[in-house]
């Protein structure tokens, strides 16, 4: 056999070597393999298909106070849907907040300081109130113990005007005296806490610039 054939010989001898070492470390293709997906797009699947599942189900931001497939679930889901970044429990924490900043301030006779939270006709019945106290020199002293319960008991909202209500009662608890001229106590006692319920609603133009709700409506 002749020196070229030899090599010839070797030669594909070495490239078959390769070939099969090459499907070994690679491996095979066929028509139907799924794509190569990197590590980074793995993750962006699996998170897609995880809010795909979240968005599916119910939004328990709104379960958590209201039963599913109520006229008020369906309300706050609307108001979700106007201001994507609406949070029910936020604004329940806020409204406890409010709450407690209101009754006070009006408890000391401060409108000013609670006026852009009031509904004008809110505001105008509170105010009425104060003035009739210092008519009369009364003054209260009254010291925010906290609240003992809140619930979310009504929703609505107008897709015409994009304006959301919500009804919200308390049960505060408070101790408050009311003191004479001379500072004589006539009504309540420093040393009592008592108990109040309030039935309030917030109502706020969803989507709006201005993010502060405005208590409209107070009942007991």
């Amino acid at each position: 056999m002749s020196t070229p054939v030899i090599q010839l010989i070797v030669l594909a001898a070495i490239a078959i070597f390769l070939i099969l070492r090459l499907r070994d470390v690679l491996g095979t293709r066929e028509g139907f393999e799924k794509p190569v997906v990197t590590r980074d797009e793995a993750t962006r699947i699996k998170n897609r298909d995880r809010f795909e599942v979240i968005e599916g189900g119910p939004d328990t931001d709104i379960t958590d106070h209201v039963e599913d497939g109520s006229d008020n679930a369906e309300a706050l889901a609307q108001m979700k849907s106007a201001e994507p970044s609406f949070s029910v429990s936020e604004f329940l924490g806020g409204a406890r907040g409010a709450y407690e900043m209101i009754l006070m301030k009006f408890e000391a006779g401060e409108m000013a300081a609670i006026q852009p939270f009031l509904s004008t006709e809110v505001y105008e019945s509170f105010a009425t109130v104060v003035e009739e106290r210092e008519k009369q020199g009364l003054t209260i002293d009254a010291n925010f113990v906290g609240v003992r319960e809140m619930k979310l008991v009504e929703a609505e909202f107008d897709p015409e005007t994009s304006e959301g209500e919500i009804t919200v009662k308390f049960v505060g608890e408070l101790t408050s005296v009311v003191r004479d001229k001379s500072g004589e106590i006539v009504e309540g006692s420093p040393n009592e806490v008592k108990k109040q319920k309030d039935i309030w609603t917030f109502a706020r133009i969803m989507g709006s610039d201005n993010p502060n709700w405005q208590l409209v409506a107070t009942g007991g």
